[in-house]
């Protein structure tokens, strides 16, 4: 059985300054129905965003968001087994930092938890543990940390939903006319040099960091998939159905 790595942002799963509930049904719907074909990883943003419904830090300040983050994760967790469980789906809970990332002996235990989960069908979902992270030690944001994954964990394919639908040959927000690519094999150097320009407020990423997450996994011979986290047909047609109409392929 092929496995799957699936990453969801933070503008997916918030939707002003609440959880976007519909949207994490649909996602979880989709993971449901994924499931029986492919072991899935999901990686998951959303903690500080869930954490700010309960407490208004400034997320702005590194201490806050770290405490938003151990606020939120149990509630971001809590909603995720609710929803899981309409389809007995047992799900566990995974945290890792950049710091995990970097050490062959942190990878392997990584590996090893994540491979007896999925034999015993339980979805692992991951998160940075953001809660006791320092600045020097962040991941980034999710899109990375899902690439990281994807690597480690020898999985076949990283999905990532987000509110930017495919990779265009140009900003679609600056030109009228820019068109979605569906198939890439090569990044150039000065795209992945470009500022991140996340779109939501509880968002750390961007096109930027998903092009660097697609670059990451291309050196290493595995597949990226880009698609809309708001309007999930593209990708249930790529995985499920095996038809490429919307969303973009990174791979050699």
């Amino acid at each position: 059985m092929k496995r799957v790595v699936v990453k969801v942002g933070s503008a997916v799963l918030t939707e002003g300054e609440e959880l976007a509930l519909d949207r994490m049904q649909a996602l979880v719907d989709f993971l449901a129905d994924l499931s029986k074909k492919y072991e899935v990883v999901l990686v998951s943003s959303g903690s500080v965003g869930a954490g700010y419904t309960k407490l208004k830090l400034d997320r702005n300040i590194l201490k806050n968001k770290q405490a938003l983050a151990s606020i939120g994760q149990p509630i971001l967790m809590n909603k995720y087994a609710k929803k899981f469980d309409k389809y007995s789906i047992l799900i566990s809970q995974v945290l890792v930092t950049s710091a995990n990332l970097h050490k062959e002996d942190d990878v392997m235990k990584i590996k090893n938890t994540v491979d007896t989960l999925l034999e015993a069908n339980v979805i692992p979902i991951v998160n940075e543990n953001d809660a006791t992270a320092t600045e020097e030690l962040v991941v980034g944001d999710n899109d990375q940390l899902s690439a990281y994954m994807a690597n480690h964990i020898d999985a076949d394919i990283l999905i990532i939903l987000s509110d930017i639908d495919a990779y265009y040959d140009k900003d679609p927000r600056e030109n009228k006319d820019a068109k979605p690519l569906k198939k890439v094999s090569y990044i150039p150097k000065d795209e992945l040099k470009k500022e991140a320009t996340p779109h939501g407020s509880f968002a750390t990423g961007g096109i930027v960091t998903k092009l660097k997450a697609a670059h990451y996994l291309l050196q290493n011979n595995k597949s990226m998939f880009l698609a809309s986290g708001f309007n999930l047909d593209d990708v249930r047609s790529f995985m499920l159905d095996s038809k490429h109409n919307g969303g973009t392929l990174f791979k050699v």
